[in-house]
């Protein structure tokens, strides 16, 4: 691979419309990276431009329906040469899920000294079960890499459960945080009150149908004393009756979704609690994960929750932060809130505003590394010869 000054990265990305694609691409820029996007879309219309950079649209995709992602994806496999000179001019593809490495790998074969790096910020659940479909995933995931010169992913227990354990590589893996692109000076954040009502926010993809169910249980339990606001998109898909139960549930409220970061600010700072609980994929990614509202709280001040067991217990337990509830869910959720003084609170806030912003925002010196760690992969060292 060349080394010119300038980085030429051609982010593969399987849904341009999903704020993490956006974020991804600012973190390369921020490095000093120049950055193209060629991906599906779950959005009606398409979408020409992302922070700047051109979006090459290959096409929508349906959440949810996995056969027709696959049929879009065999349908861009066998058209990629519409698209040589995207390929040629990449330094680096960076590859964001399996069905966008296969893409890349194809398309790699249309230049001799373009990097691969495989994105994969979650592990689906297609990717954990012992059928034949799941295998045979595994197997292409394998092959795929061998490839691709490195890996990113969000969490050390997607490292350690499925990396190392599950289906091994060989491959540089580097950890990047779900972090959000943030001015340091987030911190002047405005003081919550330290009394009833506790608010709890759920921000984001709103998936976890338990979760809903138990949100919904303890403000029952607790008229006036316990809120819940919940903002973002709601995977109708998952909880079909999500607004009967929202507008059946006093106290629990959905206000529709948000742009991030922008309105970051005026979702976290009115809120004492941030729910980063999910049980959607119990046992696998669910249990992994540390997601992206776990740094966006922390970034203004809300505290956060976890079951014991999972990685988010045990990255709270390593801050000495957060409140760790036991099972069952409901009940140890219940009695934290109704036991719950002020001065109990204020330690709780006052634990998570003392670590430093760059604990839960990325910073330039973050990104600066990051396109440096791509700029000093090369092909040859995994054998592209193999493509």
């Amino acid at each position: 691979m060349t080394n010119p000054e300038t980085l030429n990265i051609l982010l593969l990305a399987h849904d341009v419309s999903d704020a993490a694609i956006t974020k991804r691409i600012q973190m390369l820029q921020i490095g000093g990276a120049s950055v193209t996007v060629a991906g599906f879309r779950r959005s009606l219309s398409p979408i020409t431009s992302l922070a700047g950079c051109p979006v090459v649209d290959l096409g929508r995709t349906r959440n949810g329906r996995f056969l027709q992602r696959i049929a879009m994806v065999l349908w861009a496999l066998l058209h990629v040469k519409r698209h040589k000179d995207l390929f040629a001019k990449a330094d680096v593809i960076l590859a964001r899920n399996l069905e966008m490495l296969a893409i890349a790998v194809a398309g790699a074969r249309r230049t001799t000294d373009c990097v691969i790096i495989y994105e994969t910020l979650d592990i689906h659940r297609m990717l954990l079960g012992s059928g034949f479909t799941h295998q045979g995933l595994r197997w292409l995931e394998r092959r795929l890499l061998r490839h691709a010169q490195g890996v990113f992913t969000s969490s050390p227990a997607f490292i350690r459960e499925y990396f190392n354990r599950i289906n091994p590589t060989h491959l540089p893996i580097r950890l990047i945080e779900n972090k959000p692109i943030l001015p340091l000076s987030i911190r002047s954040a405005s003081v919550r009150p330290t009394s009833q009502p506790w608010i709890i926010g759920w921000f984001g993809i709103i998936r976890c149908k338990r979760s809903l169910q138990i949100l919904a249980d303890i403000v029952r339990q607790n008229p006036g004393h316990v809120e819940v606001v919940i903002r973002g998109r709601p995977a109708l898909d998952e909880i079909p009756n999500f607004h009967e139960i929202v507008a059946a549930t006093p106290g629990l409220s959905f206000g529709g979704p948000y742009t991030s970061p922008d309105d970051l600010a005026s979702l976290y700072n009115p809120v004492h609690f941030v729910w980063t609980i999910d049980m959607y994929e119990e046992g696998l990614n669910s249990s992994w994960l540390l997601p992206n509202r776990l740094y966006e709280g922390g970034a203004f001040g809300a505290v956060p929750f976890a079951i014991e067991g999972v990685e988010m217990a045990n990255y709270l337990s390593s801050k000495g932060i957060g409140v760790i509830l036991s099972q069952p869910l409901t009940a140890s959720l219940n009695k934290f809130l109704t036991e719950l003084t002020s001065a109990t609170y204020l330690q709780l806030a006052t634990a998570v505003q003392a670590l430093p912003t760059a604990q839960w925002v990325c910073t330039e010196n973050e990104c600066v590394k990051l396109v440096e760690f791509m700029r000093s992969l090369k092909p040859e060292v995994c054998g592209a010869s193999h493509v």
